[in-house]
């Protein structure tokens, strides 16, 4: 994280999202489904002190969303949350991977496009 994050305390969030009340965001985090700013080495995370950033504020409307407006089970939203994390790690690392690509000369690149398009080719679920 940068010194220039926006931090929220808990109240802040609740305030930012509609329909969501204090009591609900504190389960979330007890649950492991927010995970705001870690507290100082031994000190027990607190729902009510921690502090949360850009990343957890849109979880925290994610979470909203599923279980309000698309009422989504208690019991579903660990493994959307799980799914998401995969997809958004997965985003991370293709885009590591195309700036690795991009910063290569243009014969390099070429060829990977080339050897993609081949793998595309032969693999039967993308293939056209």
């Amino acid at each position: 994280m940068t010194g220039n994050t926006i931090r929220w305390s808990a109240r802040e969030i609740v305030a930012r999202v509609g329909g969501l009340s204090l009591s609900e965001l504190h389960l979330w985090v007890r649950e492991g489904w927010v995970a705001p700013a870690t507290p100082p080495q031994g000190e027990t995370p607190d729902p009510a002190s921690a502090l949360f950033d850009e990343t957890d504020l849109a979880r925290v409307r994610l979470l909203r969303e599923l279980q309000q407006d698309l009422a989504i089970g208690r019991e579903a939203i660990p493994i959307i949350l799980s799914l998401m994390d995969q997809l958004y790690g997965l985003r991370r690392e293709l885009r590591t991977l195309s700036e690795a690509v991009a910063g290569q000369p243009p014969a390099v690149r070429e060829a990977i496009l080339r050897a993609c398009a081949r793998a595309r080719a032969q693999d039967p679920d993308t293939a056209q």
